[in-house]
This record gives structure tokens, sequence and C-alpha cells, in this order.
């Protein structure tokens, strides 16, 4: 597709205020201009997250950002024009991207503009039908893993582990060679972690003291690192499986946040992209088939309905499918 194919205005699912999911609707917006180190997607899926919803409550603003918002910090889509500085990808490339700046709006858009180090090629065994809700917790799972810095053989415990970072992050620590403990929510959760090659999957919602006897029994000398993407109570028992010198690491955002224990290392992370993560995930992604769990699917018209939904569990991400 050559420049000269982009119309001038899209669909965008966009607000003027700040508020609750009603303030999001579907307008006609004009495309974003890209500058000569961007790129402009055409977008066929975004990924719908919770960071979405804190921008749209006014909590979590990209710099640069005015009304009216288009909200999404991933997607996936083709290039449909690139800046004259732009070498890392081309015109008709499928990719995808997580967009931490996005001053132009964000992908819940037919088009969006963003930087070309955010963006990269889409890589062999991630199917495109579901890779719009991959980026964000992909690379913040890979952030996690790296904060753990646990070599090969180690005994990892994911608790969250059917959620949307959770099921990536067991994903990639299996390919770096960890033994994981899957601590995942209800049935359906249980099955998702087991599917995905688990060592131990475990249901987090019974009583901690038999889930952590579970844990024992497999790693009687302790796990060396605990992913934590819940905190709270469950979170407390379980951090006593950790050996002494283990480390815990959470990402940002998780309440209530875990504090200090003794003879263990705590440690936050955020997920970090550009040109070397996006390489290093890609090259673990194509070590074999990898998942990208979708709980639910919305069409750009209904990104409103799809925040609401997001105020509710499931297991895995939910999708804004724009074309």
């Amino acid at each position: 597709m050559a420049d000269g194919d982009v119309p001038e205005r899209m669909q965008a699912a966009a607000f003027d205020e700040f508020g609750g999911p009603e303030v999001i609707t579907l307008r006609l917006l004009p495309v974003p201009k890209i500058a000569t180190s961007e790129v402009l997607i055409k977008v066929w899926s975004a990924g719908v997250g919770v960071w979405d919803a804190l921008t749209r409550e006014g909590k979590l603003v990209p710099e640069g950002s005015a009304f009216p918002i288009v909200p999404g910090a991933e997607a996936v889509g083709s290039v449909a024009a690139v800046g004259q500085q732009v070498t890392n990808v081309a015109v008709g490339d499928v990719v995808y991207v997580y967009g931490y700046t996005r001053p132009k709006g964000g992908f819940y858009a037919e088009y969006a503009a963003t930087k070309a180090e955010y963006v990269a090629k889409l890589p062999a065994g991630l199917p495109v039908e579901h890779a719009g809700a991959m980026p964000t917790d992909a690379l913040t799972a890979l952030s996690g893993l790296d904060t753990l810095g646990l070599p090969a053989g180690a005994w990892v415990l994911i608790l969250g582990a059917s959620g949307g970072q959770g099921h990536l992050a067991l994903q990639l620590a299996k390919r770096q060679g960890l033994k994981v403990i899957a601590v995942a929510s209800r049935a359906e959760g249980v099955a998702l972690v087991t599917r995905l090659g688990a060592d131990l999957a475990l249901e987090g919602h019974g009583d901690p003291a038999e889930v952590l006897g579970r844990i024992r029994e497999v790693a009687p000398e302790g796990v060396d690192g605990l992913l934590a993407m819940v905190g709270g109570r469950t979170l407390d028992k379980l951090a006593e499986a950790l050996r002494d010198g283990g480390v815990l690491a959470y990402p940002h955002g998780v309440q209530p946040e875990p504090g200090e224990r003794p003879g263990v290392t705590v440690r936050a992370y955020d997920g970090e992209t550009g040109p070397r993560q996006l390489q290093r995930l890609n090259e673990l992604i194509e070590a074999g088939p990898f998942e990208v769990h979708v709980a639910e699917k919305f069409p750009l018209g209904q990104a409103a309905e799809a925040h609401r939904r997001l105020q509710n569990s499931f297991t895995g991400r939910l999708l804004l499918t724009v074309v």
C-alpha cells in the first residue's frame, strides 16, 4: 500500500472528557500524519487493557495527548506508510506494536501513527488473529523475568498465571528453561496454564495453606523466584514458598503492593520496549507455538462495552477487532 492509498479520515473510538466507559464513542477523525521517524499502521486489532481504562479515567494519560483522545497502547496490523528515516519495516509488512508514547493517538482506530522503534514484524508462530492483545503484556512479562534473573532449571512461581500477563510469562519462562508453578483462577484458568506447559498448575482461590503445601511438595527447597500479578492475602502466604535469597518481582500497579520480606529481594518492574527487547521477544516466540488467549472480542464500535467487560474477571485478554 502506498501513501496515496491512505484516506484522509478514519473511524476511531475516542473520548472528549475523562470518565466511565460511556465517554468512549465512535467518530470520524483525521488520519494522523507521520514524522520521518514514524510509521503509519493500518490497525487490524487492538488489545484492551486496564491501562486503557486508566487513560480514560485521566490517571495514565500519554504525554502530549489532546482531546479527542484515542486510547489503545498495542495493536497488530500492516504498515501503510513509513517516514524517510525508517529502515526496520516497510510498507505492507505485518507488524505488532506497543506504543509507549502516543501523542498522535492510540490504536482504537483504523490508522495510528507510532515511532518506528516501537514496531516489530510479526514473528513466526504467533497467530495474527490474537496478536493485537500480545505486545504490552508480553514485553512486561519479559521485563519481569529479566528482573528475576533466574538460570535455566530454576523454579519460578507465577501468581495470576491465567491473566493477560501471567499466561504469556508462563510461556516465556518455559522457553528460558525455567520450571513453572502456575497459580491460576478457576477451572478454566487451570486448564489454560496446564495446556501451556506449567510443571504444576494450581487453583488460587482455595486455602492458601493447601496451595503452599502443594508447592512445597514439588519444590521442597523453595522456589527461586515469584512473579506476582496479584497482591494481598494469597501472595503473602505463597511468598513463604520462596527460598532464602529468592526474588519476588511484581509489575507496577499491583495492589496492595508486596512489602519487604526477610531474606527475600522484592522488586517492581515495568514493561520495556525498543528494538532490543522486541528482537528478544520475537526470538522467544519463534521457539515454538505461542498462544495469546483472548476471552472475548469486540468490534471497534463497542469499545465502551469492552471497557465495561474489563471490570469483571476473565481468563487471558480482551480484543478490539478493527478490520
